[in-house]
């Protein structure tokens, strides 16, 4: 539940707003406004629209600009220790050595190539071997540990209704698809994404050594198998519903109802020691108990083969990543595969993260831009209090308890206090599947060594060198890597209107997660629990609504809209994001003033600066999937979404009916 997240106006314009294109820039890209696009038609486009005309978006790449896509150029620093630890001769079990040895495993393709679909026949083999529905899952537990999710999806993590406390959780799992719905919908998008997936399947099959024929025929069975489970699934929007998805029930209570799974044998092998289990998806497991008699063991094996060929496509020779390409183009619209490099830099980020996070920090990250963030964490906390204590719809009482829970919130910043560390891991420079397997069970025992153990709440959910922000509900905490710490969210030496408008609106958002739909479930302690009148919560209930019909009324692509519901959280985010990164500017010395910068005010700097980090051109396709699965809104949305609902944005520019966003006051949408 981990977070993350506009001229031919006339020479009167000009002259109303003294915008001075011959004046140093200062951080704002003066030269990309587009002069043809009224602020208050659209200011996405009004910022970023002569970039947005010019910018190429690479053909390796979905899209180009900031946020996600600001991990392109990032990984160009990690590359940079990447290869530079991997052609020096390292001290044994050091983290250099582990991380340049794994690179290196990675980048000798010669090798991987040769040894073609070895790897995993052993697995192949293993799963021709079963005879039964008990040793169907002998093999699926085995193989979980390994990193090869099928039917059953285990972790570890704090519970909902105890959050000092890790618990053992399964979740609804099983298909290939992106979401349930891709196995029900009809229209061409879809259908074609339907049919490149099989396609897919299909040759994974060939590739080892099925015939045509034979392969079809597989691919359609493991694709039948995929389609019932898929229709037991909640759709991404039902997920958002905290309290019905949290089932703890006793292990002999699904022993029982259950049978098939065998659930005390399956969590047995697991290493799973543990008398309950947190159940997200009770439908999905009494689905699958029923498919467990209801598909013949043939059949399923055919599924198992066709899971696992996806699972480790990636890591085998290269028609299999080949294969895996032309099936995730399909999806992202992206032209060409990306380089062995920035393949390998996000391997070595997703298996030694922390490791390599080390090294990044060390290199290239500034200690002062802690302070300073730490300084704007703090005083958005207390613009936040005063909206709270200004709300004209919470009573007093509610409003303390959303005051305690804002200053119990746990501030990360920069990189962990306490590093992980993979002293139990040894790298061999010339097996990289082998490695890939090694890391992953290596990661399968940290987690499961957490089990019906304290919550560490030193430990981070991402990686240092990551450009992304987050909120963690079930702990109360906000945490922002280094890897944001950077232009265009946060510079150094850029004045407060920059900052604010930038990592300033990322912070505001990622405070606000604690207060959306699904945060406002959590108390400060990080527990599933209600501390909201009951008049005060069904107020909030019907602002959210608002707020999501509003959002659902935005086209993207020809018919495709947002969706309200399951973007909600985000929007929300992003509406009192703005709200308080603008409120604590105002309490600094530049946003008291009124001194102009490029010919713009402070004010108009702040809003310049939020429109500038989203700055983000996507493929249609890529586009098409984000709307599809991602509770983000696209980045035209996150900057005119929320400022059509913000007042001091149309005092700073100069709204005006007529303009197309322009709305009513009562129209606008005020939550926090």
């Amino acid at each position: 539940m981990k977070k993350l997240f506009c001229l031919c106006l006339t020479a009167v314009f000009f002259s109303i707003w003294n915008y001075s294109y011959a004046q140093k820039t200062g951080f704002v890209d003066v030269a990309g406004l587009n002069p043809q696009i009224k602020p208050g038609d659209n200011f996405f486009r009004f910022v970023n629209g002569r970039w947005d005309d010019t910018a190429k978006i690479a053909s390796d790449q979905s899209g180009v600009g900031s946020y996600s896509f600001l991990n392109i150029p990032q990984k160009q620093l990690l590359q940079n220790i990447l290869d530079s630890v991997s052609r020096t001769n390292n001290k044994m079990g050091s983290i250099e050595q582990k991380i340049g040895d794994f690179y290196a495993s990675g980048m000798d393709i010669a090798t991987i190539n040769h040894r073609g679909y070895q790897p995993i026949k052993p697995i192949l083999t293993g799963i021709d071997a079963i005879n039964n529905v008990p040793s169907l899952l002998r093999f699926v537990g085995t193989e979980l540990k390994s990193g090869n999710r099928s039917i059953i999806s285990f972790g570890v993590s704090p519970d909902n209704k105890n959050s000092s406390l890790n618990i053992a959780h399964v979740y609804q799992g099983g298909i290939g698809l992106p979401d349930r719905d891709y196995y029900f919908k009809t229209d061409s998008p879809t259908l074609h994404i339907q049919q490149a997936y099989k396609e897919y399947v299909r040759t994974l099959f060939e590739l080892t050594g099925s015939s045509r024929a034979a392969a079809i025929r597989d691919a359609a069975i493991a694709y039948g198998i995929e389609k019932q489970i898929a229709a037991s699934h909640k759709s991404n929007i039902e997920l958002r519903d905290v309290n019905a998805n949290y089932h703890k029930i006793a292990v002999a209570s699904i022993r029982n109802s259950q049978p098939n799974i065998g659930w005390v044998t399956l969590l047995a092998g697991l290493g799973a020691t543990t008398d309950s289990i947190d159940m997200a998806q009770p439908a999905y497991y009494d689905k699958l108990n029923t498919l467990l008699s209801s598909v013949t063991i043939d059949d399923w094996k055919v599924y198992l083969k066709a899971g696992t060929l996806e699972n480790y496509a990636e890591t085998l020779s290269k028609p299999f990543v080949d294969a895996s390409f032309e099936f995730n183009k399909v999806l992202s619209g992206q032209a060409t595969q990306k380089s062995r490099r920035q393949i390998m830099t996000e391997s070595v980020d997703s298996y030694l993260g922390q490791a390599l996070g080390q090294l990044y920090v060390k290199r290239y990250f500034n200690e002062d831009s802690k302070k300073r963030v730490l300084i704007l964490v703090n005083n958005l906390q207390k613009s936040f209090e005063n909206r709270i204590n200004h709300l004209d719809w919470m009573s007093d009482s509610t409003k303390q308890k959303a005051k305690e829970k804002l200053y119990t919130i746990t501030k990360k910043i920069g990189y962990p206090d306490k590093w992980r560390d993979y002293n139990k891991v040894q790298i061999n420079r010339t097996e990289y599947f082998e490695n890939v397997l090694l890391l992953n069970q290596n990661d399968y025992q940290f987690q499961l060594a957490k089990l019906n153990r304290p919550v560490d709440k030193t430990e981070w959910g991402t990686t240092p060198g990551t450009v992304t922000a987050y909120y963690n509900p079930s702990q109360n905490e906000i945490v922002f890597p280094a890897g944001i710490l950077q232009f265009s969210y946060f510079d150094f030496s850029a004045d407060d209107a920059i900052n604010y408008g930038g990592i300033g609106m990322v912070i505001g958002h990622e405070m606000t997660h604690a207060f959306d739909d699904q945060g406002a479930q959590f108390d400060k302690d990080g527990n599933v629990k209600n501390w909201w009148t009951k008049e005060d919560y069904q107020k909030f209930r019907e602002k959210t609504k608002q707020l999501a019909d509003l959002y659902t009324s935005f086209t993207v692509l020809d018919t495709v809209h947002i969706k309200g519901a399951l973007t909600l959280g985000e929007n929300t985010a992003d509406n009192g994001g703005i709200a308080i990164a603008y409120d604590a500017f105002k309490m600094t010395q530049q946003g008291k003033s009124s001194e102009k910068i490029d010919g713009f005010t402070p004010d108009q700097r702040f809003f310049l600066s939020v429109a500038r980090i989203w700055r983000v051109k996507t493929r249609d396709a890529f586009l098409r999937t984000y709307v599809n699965t991602n509770p983000h809104s696209p980045a035209m949305w996150r900057v005119n979404g929320p400022l059509m609902n913000f007042a001091p944005f149309y005092r700073a520019f100069n709204l005006q009916p007529g303009d197309k966003n322009y709305k009513p006051d009562d129209q606008r949408v005020k939550i926090w």
